[in-house]
């Protein structure tokens, strides 16, 4: 016969519960107003667990890598502390370190975070701790920015025409490069062409990289391969002019990402998922797109990585982006379609639990990753259970704010 859960069972098993995860509610729960019911069976997709090799992701809705420009020579600071462990106790299932550079020139601004030695692991360990604490698992994105990189903050594009540092802001201007010498823009410094001695220098650095990482805590490393940054870059062939095994043809273009996912899978452990991070189409005619993304894909899933993170977009000027809500989520759909075993992550512009639900049920990515709306609602997740009908655990010191049913707070 089925074991029967008591009532103080109940409330037990829920107050121990990690924030975030789906619960049953209680007869208190219901009485006073917490809930109006049992949760949905089967629970919607986004509130469904995951299991990705030895990790056990408690729900489906992540925090994306977002730039904070608020470090100095690469070192995290309170502000992240803070910033990171804000979404781990509102009930996100993995949340992500902005792009952190492997290297001191291949950060995007002086103020980006860093990972290039070993006196930055305690900043980054105290961080993994505090995420660990409240059940969600830590990842960190491993960046190369190439010819982007010695950039300004993003707040102060608004009020400067260049987007080059100065030396006195601590950028290194003789020491961008790229995969050939094209600039991003006018507004960019000009990169050097990267030799084969600088190629095989980044790349240890990212092993490097993954393996401060690994001693940190990071349960995720995901490979920056978007955005326009290097790694992108040398897929691009309106960026990547090389001659060489590097460039050229579809095979050698794509050589430096699968080297690179090669070395870095071969230290990260086995147990630990690998994720990269891809711009599947550049929204310029004659630039990399979806279908190169889909054969890219079918290597690197054979290469150990577990899941795709589907953006678009940042490697050219002249893009075209037809923004509008979910706009990118087709490219998790065509991957996730077309090679078997790969997980996919779905962002852009996804504002609403529902919406994010959607995406799961109808098969379209197996994961949902949003930023923006991070930043505006920290508690996306709670939000978005109290919207679809679903009681969730709640942060123990925070649960006299927890949202009732019959009220309508978003």
């Amino acid at each position: 016969m089925p074991t029967t859960v008591s009532e103080q069972e109940r409330r037990y098993e829920n107050y121990r519960a990690a924030v975030g995860t789906a619960i049953e509610p209680s007869e208190q729960d219901i009485q006073q107003g917490f809930a109006s019911g049992k949760n949905p069976d089967p629970l919607p997709k986004i509130f469904q667990p995951l299991k990705i090799r030895n990790h056990d992701f408690k729900n489906r809705i992540w925090v994306s890598p977002m730039c904070m420009y608020s470090s100095e020579d690469g070192f995290a600071a309170d502000f992240h502390l803070a910033h990171y462990s804000q979404f781990a106790m509102r009930g996100a299932g993995l949340v992500f370190t902005e792009a952190t550079g492997v290297l001191p020139e291949a950060r995007i601004s002086p103020n980006c975070l860093g990972i290039w030695k070993d006196e930055h692991m305690a900043g980054l360990s105290r961080i993994v701790k505090n995420i660990h604490q409240y059940g969600a698992k830590a990842g960190i994105q491993l960046s190369h920015s190439g010819r982007k990189g010695s950039s300004i903050p993003l707040s102060l594009s608004k009020i400067r025409d260049s987007q080059r540092a100065t030396v006195e802001e601590g950028a290194w201007p003789d020491h961008v490069y790229g995969p050939s010498a094209v600039p991003f823009d006018n507004s960019h410094y000009k990169p050097s062409e990267m030799t084969l001695e600088q190629i095989e220098s980044v790349q240890e650095a990212f092993v490097d990289a993954a393996v401060r990482a690994d001693k940190a805590g990071f349960d995720v490393v995901e490979l920056h391969g978007a955005h326009g940054y290097l790694l992108y870059q040398f897929l691009s062939p309106l960026s990547n002019r090389r001659t060489d095994n590097y460039g050229g043809s579809f095979e050698n273009r794509t050589r430096m990402l699968i080297e690179t996912v090669r070395r870095v899978r071969a230290v990260w452990p086995a147990e630990k998922p690998l994720f990269v991070r891809i711009s599947s189409t550049e929204w310029v005619e004659g630039g990399w797109d979806i279908e190169d993304t889909v054969l890219l894909a079918k290597i690197l899933v054979n290469e150990g990585v577990d899941l795709l993170d589907c953006s678009s977009g940042g490697n050219s000027s002249l893009q075209k982006i037809p923004v509008g809500p979910g706009y990118q989520i087709p490219f998790a759909a065509r991957v996730r379609k077309d090679v078997p075993g790969l997980l996919t992550g779905a962002i852009g512009l996804i504002t609403k639990g529902e919406q994010a639900n959607e995406i799961l049920e109808t098969g379209q990515a197996d994961v949902v990753f949003a930023a923006r709306e991070f930043l505006r609602n920290p508690s996306f997740v709670l939000s978005s259970a109290h919207e679809m009908g679903v009681n969730i655990k709640w942060l123990n010191q925070y649960e006299r704010g927890q949202l009732k049913p019959k009220y309508k707070f978003f």
